[in-house]
């Protein structure tokens, strides 16, 4: 059947407006980007084009560059932050007649962006190119090498490879990094980054512009001093990452990058709450994994609350306004942006209390917190005369007297909970409408006490039935051989721990408590955090995990399910965790017997977990601080079944996992999947710390610095792995030294399919099977270059 030129003419037109239609990298004088259309890198990782951020207002859009690969939207570069379009299908990105890149908003076509650079000379031949670094830069189309302005200059929240955060020593002219303003605003922050600009080599972190909450030490030759992590052999070992320092006479920056051969995105960033982060994407969860965070602590974040308000580390929400106050901008709240503070719901009645017809302020006591920053102290003999100075002072909103009379002015700032030992208290100036009024509290006092005392007698005996009834269950479910598990009222759980006051430890599910049962047996309550499972898979995945017993394993006894609380009770370990043995200064050296002991118990654990249960459960965060003690030295596994317990949730588990980084396989950030073989990898870098004695990562005093592995690797194959250690350790052991060295280098090896199981291992440590030597495992070949080279500023 015949086509007719129409059709044929409709075909070609549908062909070419697809082709029109395909995303290129490029945009040239005599063409626009509008909202539909977006540049795309050659690599097709990044993407230029207008967006509106996932969370906060839905009419706000900017232009800015994401990465095109990653189903989460991460937007690095913006380039009208705190201008934002409210009419997206009447604006558009042009090159304009004076050659430079203008973004037109909405129906007036006003420019509300621009690149601003002068003197172009080439106008018509210009044209901006999306790189495959994620750097969009303006340039002579006809001179590739001439950059007229780049997105590398002008920096927003975040900080990719190759581009260099500087200081220009002849314009004294800073690069500066600056937060978005909240989750849903790109707009500047009060948070920033940028090289001190009184000339020293050193980064840090600004409240304002003013206030340094945070620096990363000078320069030693390798790394920071106050980052060790961003060195070459800190950081995991096959990351591919290069390093650079330059401090010449033009400049100073640091800059990294990353292997080509590496399918991963990275990025480093100041987030909202002010804190420096270093990220990479992680296939297996589908998130960003967290390398390291400073400060550490967030309620080190100068200003991180605002005003009137209290950081509280502990807490599900780190930053709460004082009693008397509230939000003084809640939509940013719920958005992380907490800066702006805390506002009094009522306000003082200062100037007026000699008013007969007026009530005085009063004060309301908070202790046990770190007191705030900007106090100013006073001649006052006694808590009283105090607070009598404070009254008479309008502006006066708060004082603390511990031997010195302290008072503050009109806010407070960095208000926080109890950190380090501190124990203050601050008395805060409310109206006193805010506090119960004394006269009818007494009132109160007396009827209560009238009222209650009827009944006294018969709350007597049903507070001892109740006891009774509750200790024969606490003790009926210890002992019960069944493995059924007690479930917990959270009520009871703050009774036995009283109200979680000694905390035994904080890892990556969560903070752990001592508790004690009133048949005085010692329980470790374990509270979760980041969780949202629901009930129902909660108790099932929990009973899963409560069936699980072996000798090498936590023993699990009950739980707590209450609304959006859950906890776990476990079986107490007086010796506490393997690291504080390994590590600690205060702990008794494990002898050489002892610590093979314990490596051959983590083995038997994990190998139940992986091939004796119905279902194989793979650990995920095997480190030293997940391996604890009984009285007798008995390793037990902590922490199994939780990364299933989580669920989808682990993904943000894992970017808290500070300490966890060096344990992790290399799949989990190849995006491979991730099986038993991740834990068997996890087991031999800690195998290598009982070994040694010591932080993998930690750096040897010596002329060389280099990865304990590398020299266990290096001088296996050099029969002589005994060099290493000393005498006391080696003397009559030498056999046993030598096959936990190649049992640790086989664990680690880069391919999953060459590690042994974990049957295995206990096999080979028992002695009831051969082990050959080791291959070296690539990336201990790369560290071994990385350390040869310390001398040098490029790594």
């Amino acid at each position: 059947m015949a086509i007719s030129p129409s059709c044929v003419l409709c075909l070609l037109l549908l062909i070419f407006l697809q082709y029109q239609s395909q995303a290129s990298d490029t945009l040239t004088a005599n063409q626009q980007l509008s909202t539909n259309q977006k540049l795309i890198s050659q690599d097709g990782n990044f993407a230029l084009g207008f967006f509106k951020p996932a969370e906060g207002s839905n009419d706000k859009w900017y232009l800015g560059i994401w990465y095109n690969k990653i189903p989460t939207q991460t937007i690095v570069w913006v380039a009208n932050r705190g201008k934002p379009i409210f009419d997206p299908v009447s604006s558009n990105l042009i090159i304009s007649d004076d050659g430079n890149l203008v973004l037109l908003a909405d129906h007036s076509k006003s420019p509300i962006w621009s690149t601003d650079i002068k003197n172009n000379t080439s106008i018509s031949s210009t044209m901006a190119v999306l790189n495959n670094t994620g750097n969009l830069v303006l340039k002579h189309g006809s001179n590739n090498s001439t950059v007229l302005w780049q997105s590398f200059n002008d920096f927003t929240d975040t900080w990719l490879p190759g581009n260099k955060l500087s200081r220009n020593k002849k314009t004294g002219a800073v690069k500066r990094m600056v937060s978005w303003k909240n989750r849903g605003d790109p707009a500047p922050g009060l948070f920033s980054i940028q090289l001190d600009s009184n000339g020293s080599p050193q980064y840090i972190l600004q409240w304002n512009s003013s206030i340094v909450y945070w620096n990363t030490g000078n320069w030693s030759g390798n790394a920071y001093t106050g980052v060790p992590e961003l060195s070459p052999t800190n950081m995991y070992p096959n990351s591919g990452y290069t390093f650079q320092f330059v401090d010449n006479d033009v400049e100073t920056y640091f800059t990294y990058t990353v292997k080509n051969d590496v399918q991963t995105f990275t990025r480093a960033i100041i987030d909202v709450s002010g804190l420096f982060q270093s990220l990479m994407w992680t296939n297996a969860t589908q998130a960003w994994t967290t390398f390291f965070t400073q400060p550490t602590v967030k309620c080190s974040v100068y200003g991180v609350c605002g005003e009137n308000s209290k950081c509280s580390e502990n807490a599900a929400s780190s930053c709460s306004c004082l009693m008397g106050f509230i939000e003084k901008y809640p939509d940013n709240w719920k958005l992380d942006d907490h800066t702006a503070g805390c506002r009094r719901k009522v306000p003082l009645k200062c100037g007026n209390n000699d008013s007969m017809h007026t009530k005085q302020d009063k004060f309301y006591v908070i202790d046990n917190v770190k007191l705030p920053d900007d106090a100013h102290s006073i001649n006052a003999a006694s808590a009283h005369a105090c607070e009598l100075t404070c009254l008479k002072n309008c502006s006066c909103i708060a004082y603390s007297h511990n031997g010195t009379c302290w008072v503050w002015y009109n806010h407070l700032m960095n208000l926080q909970d109890n950190i380090g030992g501190l124990r203050d208290s601050i008395s805060i100036r409310l109206d006193a409408s805010e506090l119960p009024n004394s006269g009818t509290k007494k009132w109160w006092i007396i009827i209560i006490i009238i009222g209650g005392g009827g009944l006294i007698v018969l709350s007597f005996g049903v507070t001892i039935l109740y006891f009774y009834r509750r200790r024969q269950r606490y003790k009926s479910g210890i002992n019960h051989d069944d493995g059924a598990l007690i479930s917990f009222k959270y009520r009871d759980l703050q009774s036995l721990t009283r109200n979680f006051s000694e905390r035994l430890g904080a890892g990556s599910f969560g903070s752990v408590f001592k508790g004690v049962l009133l048949d005085t047996a010692t329980v470790a309550v374990k509270r979760l955090e980041s969780f949202h499972q629901g009930d129902k898979q909660f108790r099932t995945e929990v009973s899963t995990i409560g069936n699980i017993h072996h000798i090498n394993l936590i023993r699990l006894l009950g739980f707590c399910s209450e609304g959006v609380k859950r906890l776990l009770v476990y079986e107490y370990m007086p010796n506490g965790s393997l690291d504080k043995h390994l590590f600690g200064s205060s702990c008794t050296t494990l002898s050489w017997k002892m610590r093979y002991q314990i490596a051959v118990g983590i083995a038997k654990g994990l190998a139940y977990l992986h091939e004796e249960c119905r279902d194989s459960i793979i650990h995920c965060d095997i480190k030293p601080e997940n391996i604890l003690l009984d009285a007798s030295f008995v390793p037990k596994v902590a922490d199994f079944g939780l990364a299933k317990l989580l669920g989808r949730d682990f993904s943000r588990v894992l970017t808290s996992m500070r300490g966890t980084i060096g344990y992790l396989a290399p799949e989990w950030i190849s995006g491979e999947a991730i099986t038993i073989k991740a834990d068997v990898f996890s087991y031999g870098m800690v195998l290598f710390e009982i070994i040694s004695g010591r932080r993998n990562l930690e750096h040897r005093e010596t002329s060389m610095e280099t990865f304990f592995p590398v020299l266990v690797a290096r001088k296996l194959l050099e029969g002589e792995v005994n060099s290493l250690f000393g005498s006391e350790l080696t003397n009559g052991v030498s056999v046993e030294l030598e096959r936990a060295c190649k049992v640790a280098c086989w664990c680690v090896q880069d391919s999953e399919t060459s590690r042994p199981t974990m049957g295995k291992v206990v096999k080979i440590l028992e002695g009831l099977v051969d082990v050959e030597m080791p291959p070296v495992p690539r990336y201990l070949n790369v560290l071994a270059e990385g350390s040869s080279s310390t001398k040098s500023s490029s790594y």
